[in-house]
C-alpha cells in the first residue's frame, strides 16, 4: 500500500500560505530559515524536525546558526557525536541549508507549496 503524500490538504496549505503571508518580514525571515533546516535535516537523511516552538528556543540560545546546530546536536542529539566530529556535521548541516534556503528565496516559492517536514519522521525513502 502506498504511503500517503507528505503534502498538506490544500485547505490547510492556503491556511498556511495566508498565515505566512500575514507574519512581519523578520518572522517570514525566520520560518524560511526553519524550513531550510527541516529540508536539510530530511535530504541528510536526519530524523530530525524543528518546529517553531523549538526553533524560538534555538534562537534565544544563539544569534549564530553554527552555535544553534552544535547547542541541539550536544542536548538533543548527543549520541551521533560519538560517531561524528560536531563541526562536520554542524557544516554539512549549514551547507545543505543554505542551498535550501535559497531556494525557497525564489519569489513565489514559499506561496506556491506548503511542506510538512513533521510528516516525513519515521518513513523510510522508497515506500
Amino acid at each position: 500500500m502506498p504511503m500517503p503524500s507528505p503534502f498538506i490538504n490544500p485547505a490547510f496549505m492556503f491556511k498556511e500560505m495566508v498565515m505566512f503571508n500575514d507574519l512581519p518580514a523578520q518572522y517570514r525571515d525566520e520560518e524560511i530559515d526553519r524550513n531550510a533546516f527541516n529540508a536539510a535535516f530530511n535530504e541528510l537523511g536526519l530524523r530530525w524536525y524543528w518546529d517553531s516552538e523549538t526553533y524560538a528556543q534555538l534562537l534565544r540560545q544563539s544569534a549564530e546558526a553554527a552555535d544553534r546546530i552544535r547547542h541541539y546536536l550536544e542536548t538533543q542529539q548527543a549520541h551521533l557525536l560519538r560517531a561524528y566530529d560536531a563541526a562536520f556535521l554542524v557544516g554539512v548541516i549549514q551547507e545543505k541549508a543554505s542551498q535550501h534556503k535559497t531556494r525557497l528565496c525564489v519569489p513565489g516559492a514559499m506561496a506556491s507549496a506548503y511542506f510538512n517536514w513533521a510528516e516525513t519522521l519515521g518513513r523510510e525513502l522508497g515506500n
